[in-house]
């Protein structure tokens, strides 16, 4: 093989290695960055990690609702047509936020099997449900008891 081709191959060898590793690097590093997310079905089944930074969505239930009266904790349950899952956030909630309207929350699975959240999303308009609690609720009814087709 002539040393100039020998060189580029190297070369190229070398930039395809240090590639691979730079892409296995910032994969890693955006794992602890990652959000997923739950069906309150999930919970239910125990597929999800305790004490690991997850998306939880679904209605939430009517009658639910708790607010504590000496401090913004607010205690409500999320449901996907199978399952409840019991959410406990301490901040402000959006204005959107409704009894019977989809929401999704940000937080930790606690050891006592309800979600610690530390953001709590809601709905922007009446005919939007976000897309991750719109798939959960496939062939069931939606926020307000209609019929999903």
């Amino acid at each position: 093989m002539h040393p100039a081709r020998k060189q580029r191959l190297i070369l190229v060898v070398l930039l395809v290695v240090l590639s691979t590793v730079a892409v296995g690097f910032v994969t890693y590093a955006m794992r602890a960055n990652m959000d997923f997310f739950y069906a309150p079905s999930a919970f239910a089944a125990g597929e999800v990690p305790f004490e690991k930074r997850i998306r939880a969505g679904g209605c939430v239930v009517p009658g639910s609702v708790v607010r504590d009266g000496e401090s913004l904790d607010v205690r409500f349950a999320l449901t996907d047509g199978e399952a409840e899952l019991e959410v406990v956030f301490n901040k402000i909630l959006p204005d959107l936020f409704a009894e019977g309207e989809a929401a999704v929350v940000t937080g930790k699975l606690q050891q006592g099997g309800y979600v610690r959240a530390d953001q709590v999303l809601a709905k922007h308009d009446e005919s939007y449900t976000p897309p991750e609690v719109a798939e959960t609720m496939v062939g069931k009814a939606d926020c307000h008891g209609d019929p999903k087709i």
